[in-house]
């Protein structure tokens, strides 16, 4: 875009704060967010930097979304950062993201809290904080009777499901509300939401009285805390800086820049002890290298699913007041010490993000190992459980700089064969698929690493070319944990770091299928059901036991009678029946 359509598409904005987008084709490639929409969009006629200029000049369109309040659009910019992975912004490598609140498009609108909200549903957030948005949303629902249930059960009903009669639903489903009624429920839910506390304040303070009234003291308890919540919702936070003698929770950034590449270290100090450390990779757009702007970018994406701190202490300055603003509204001191204490915690952290990973950092080890290039931060790890062929189940684990990143752990029943490679080959192309077509919210991962061998590799990589998605994959079995690549066997030292990481990721990818299938395996219909005196507890007893029906199968009387619950009676009926 020239400077003329920059301006042109800048007259038609509102003088409102919100995010803009600059689009090359389908591909989003920077987010930014403002105060005032038109004044900001209009300064991008005359970029600041080369690297600006480039992202104008290759930009074809511009598209905005307005936000109630400067906060907002903040933590907007952070999500749609996080979603887009735009090419000129700084990118920090994670996959979290600000909780909304959307109300569906549909003609009963479902109400939920959410981090992919629906096309054409009506969206309010980002908020902050998701238990109190939790909080409001099961209020809003108790108040106003609005569904939270999926498509697939609002579908076909005869009959009000749980949620109707545990006062969470009107049942628009079934008829219980004739459609103007839930529409007006909707309406007050909306009111709320755009800023009149009263529409859900008020009938609270009434049901709290009348539960008072009526001396049922801990209903009142809980419908007052509830009333603080929705009361506070509009303005949370406050104006208040903790006292630094008040402060239980610290953390302490240190940037460091090198090329495009940028490395955020944070230490996490409780009640003055240094509890927890990490280190954060970010994609530094070519230019960027002030370490206030990357911190700034940092700080928002981070905190988007973390609870913020007492106090931020930084190595420099976040150069954006909005940032700077939001945390000391949210109560957190940003302080950037010069001396004492607070300074060597400081010192200590920049370290640790200038700290090359030469000799102990197991992902650069890992990377130089295999031939990669720059360091392996995020490993998926995958493995496949069943009991000859039944109650098929994959495993899909993440690790991030060397430690689990549970939020980020998925698994899948599979199809019920007795055949590991391809039900390998299903796990993969699953996974594989959602990354190519987007639907899965996880950013790409440097590394696969497959629990198995050759056979294995060879299924998962099948996977990979049959979607397109290019992604390095090895693998590491039990037997002899040497590294399978497609190149050949690496057998490192046992007390190599980078093979230890492996190991880690395989061994949670193992426990976390074993996990999953228990699971399915008990949910299933087995021989057990049919043996006279065995119910559902029993039987998962039985297969807790002993591991599969085959062996319930194979035990004596006397170790069926070992399991709590199977009496004589019920295991000679089990060695009868079996």
């Amino acid at each position: 875009m020239n400077a003329t359509a920059v301006r042109e598409r800048a007259a038609d904005l509102p003088s409102d704060p919100g995010v803009y987008l600059f689009y090359e084709g389908e591909h989003v490639r920077y987010v930014g967010k403002a105060v005032d929409l038109r004044a900001r969009v209009r300064s991008y006629a005359d970029p600041r930097s080369d690297r600006i200029r480039r992202m104008v000049d290759a930009a074809d369109r511009i598209d905005v979304a307005v936000t109630d309040t400067e906060t907002q659009a903040l933590l907007l910019e952070a999500n749609l950062i996080k979603r887009h992975q735009p090419r000129y912004n700084v990118r920090l490598k994670d996959d979290k993201s600000y909780p909304l609140v959307q109300l569906t498009g549909h003609d009963a609108p479902r109400i939920e809290v959410t981090r992919d909200p629906d096309e054409g549903a009506t969206v309010f957030g980002p908020f902050t904080d998701k238990s109190r948005v939790e909080t409001v949303v099961k209020a809003i629902r108790e108040t106003y009777g609005l569904r939270g249930c999926s498509d697939h059960k609002y579908r076909g009903r005869d009959r009000p499901c749980l949620d109707y009669e545990m006062g969470l639903c009107s049942a628009p489903c079934t008829g219980e509300i004739d459609p103007d009624s839930y529409a007006e429920d909707v309406r007050a839910a909306v009111r709320f939401f755009e800023g009149e506390t009263g529409a859900l304040a008020d009938p609270l303070r009434r049901e709290m009285e009348a539960a008072a009234q009526a001396q049922s003291f801990e209903r009142a308890a809980n419908l007052r805390d509830r009333l603080e919540t929705v009361e506070s919702f509009h303005g949370a936070g406050g104006d208040a800086v903790a006292d630094p003698a008040d402060e239980r929770t610290v953390d302490v950034l240190g940037a460091a820049v090198e090329g495009d590449r940028a490395t955020v270290a944070r230490l996490h100090s409780e009640c003055g002890q240094l509890v927890d450390r990490s280190r954060h990779r970010l994609d530094a757009p070519d230019g960027e290298d002030r370490v206030g702007a990357l911190l700034a970018a940092f700080v928002p994406q981070y905190y988007a699913d973390r609870e913020l701190p007492d106090a931020v202490l930084c190595s420099e300055r976040p150069d954006d007041p909005e940032v700077i603003a939001w945390l000391e509204t949210e109560g957190v001191s940003v302080r950037v010490p010069g001396a004492g204490r607070e300074a060597k915690l400081v010192d200590l952290a920049l370290k640790n993000a200038r700290r090359r990973s030469g000799g102990d950092d197991a992902a650069v080890r890992l990377a130089d190992a295999l031939g990669l290039d720059g360091p392996v931060e995020r490993i998926e790890g995958f493995d496949v459980s069943h009991s000859g062929g039944k109650a098929v189940v994959g495993s899909n684990v993440c690790f991030v700089d060397g430690s689990a990143e549970t939020s980020a752990y998925r698994r899948k029943k599979l199809t019920e064969r007795n055949d590991d490679y391809a039900n390998m080959r299903e796990l993969v192309r699953w996974r594989a698929a959602r990354a190519v077509d987007g639907t899965d919210d996880r950013p790409d991962p440097d590394l696969l690493l497959i629990d198995g061998g050759d056979g294995q590799l060879a299924a998962a990589r099948d996977a990979l070319a049959e979607t397109g998605w290019d992604v390095p994959a090895v693998a590491l079995a039990k037997a002899d944990e040497r590294i399978v690549t497609p190149d050949g066997v690496h057998d490192w030292p046992a007390d190599a770091s980078h093979l230890h990481l492996c190991q880690r990721v395989r061994d949670e990818a193992h426990r976390f299928a074993v996990q999953y299938h228990g699971t399915v395996r008990d949910e299933v219909s087995t021989a057990l059901d049919d043996v006279p005196g065995v119910g559902p507890e029993t039987r998962r007893r039985l297969l807790r036991r002993f591991g599969s029906v085959e062996n319930v199968r194979e035990a004596s009387v006397d170790d069926l009678r070992d399991v709590e619950g199977v009496g004589e009676k019920t295991a000679a009926a089990l060695a009868r029946r079996l």
